[in-house]
């Protein structure tokens, strides 16, 4: 596949911000290029703009080639970078699974780009013949969320491929969820499939919301392209610290995600038993969907309880579904005993 094709003509001409530090890599002893001030360290000088050392860290554990690896402000920052390099306003279009995660649709609209949809079926899985019926000569991106939100269960294995292999343009997989998930990742896959990208973040399993740091994976010619739009320095310093030492705590977080795991079939099986509940569907996420007795008084009930969870009534495929993330066994517990005093 020729990447450059499917670039929109501006971002194929665009010269890029050049600085510096993108042509020197590692330590120096004395910085006088960017007009920063000498004293304050280590706060004085501009972050590493393509935080190789970070990078260097997340090849160890995610067995992905620094060279293949996007940093962004959140995932939301290679969402809104790929609407920028492939998508033409009011010309070209993207595909997405229905329901699926909301920011797919307001990067679109941000960019003025049709968003088209493809309903998934009874079991919140997709095909790859029915989703590319959707699709014409102008679909650049289709997006797929993998364990999905706000279902949360994993798509089909097999009609990804497909699609991977079939569709001409740019694929994601989005696997927000992916380190609470039995799937193997597709980060792995890169080397099959030129078009794919495969997002990743810290703000689930690694428990670091705060620092917005997400992941693309993807070929070296995609995450070329990002690192040419992106902005100079778009990952802050204390991100990239607080990364790294993240990343020396991996054990830690895989134990969080055992403990996570665990407490998710113990509130399952709390919620099974409550009387409002009427199905729970099943999850690869740290979340679950539940369908309940009206959701909107369940929901107002909580919030008077100062319980916050989604309520997902409104959208497809949801109707009378709310969206509990699994929590600590205390306040999972809370939870149950709030539902039950609602049944009462």
């Amino acid at each position: 596949m020729n990447i450059n094709k499917l670039l929109r003509d501006n971002i194929r001409q665009l010269q890029p911000y050049s600085c510096a530090r993108d042509e020197f890599k590692g330590e120096a002893s004395v910085y006088l290029d960017a007009n920063e001030n000498p004293y304050n360290a280590p706060y004085n000088r501009y972050p590493d703009p393509l935080q190789w050392e970070v990078k260097e860290q997340i090849c160890k554990i995610k067995g992905v080639s620094p060279e293949n690896i996007f940093l962004g402000n959140g995932s939301d920052e290679p969402i809104d970078l790929l609407y920028r390099a492939f998508c033409e306003p009011r010309t070209d279009n993207v595909l997405a699974i229905e329901p699926t995660y909301g920011m797919y649709k307001v990067s679109a609209g941000i960019n003025d780009v049709e968003y088209r949809k493809s309903l998934l079926d009874e079991n919140f899985q997709f095909s790859a013949e029915k989703l590319l019926h959707a699709a014409n000569l102008y679909t650049k991106i289709v997006w797929l969320c993998s364990p999905n939100n706000p279902t949360g269960n994993s798509l089909g294995r097999t009609e990804i491929e497909k699609l991977l292999i079939s569709f001409d343009g740019i694929v994601v997989v989005d696997e927000a969820y992916i380190d609470f998930s039995s799937q193997a990742s597709f980060a792995t896959e890169l080397s099959k499939y030129p078009n794919l990208v495969v997002l990743q973040t810290f703000s689930k399993a690694w428990g670091s919301a705060a620092i917005r740091l997400g992941m693309a994976f993807a070929s070296v010619e995609i995450i070329e392209v990002l690192n040419k739009i992106k902005y100079p320095y778009n990952i802050n310093i204390l991100t990239q610290k607080q990364a790294l030492v993240a990343m020396q705590e991996a054990d830690k977080v895989r134990n969080w995600v055992e403990v996570l795991l665990a407490e998710r079939e113990v509130l399952i099986s709390k919620l099974n038993d409550l009387e409002l509940v009427k199905h729970i569907y099943p999850t690869d996420a740290n979340f679950i969907l539940v369908k309940v007795d009206d959701a909107n008084a369940v929901y107002n009930y909580l919030v008077t309880r100062s319980i916050i969870v989604r309520n997902r009534n409104t959208v497809a495929l949801c109707n009378g579904c709310l969206r509990f993330t699994v929590g600590t066994p205390e306040e999972n517990q809370i939870l149950i005993d709030e539902l039950k005093a609602f049944s009462v």
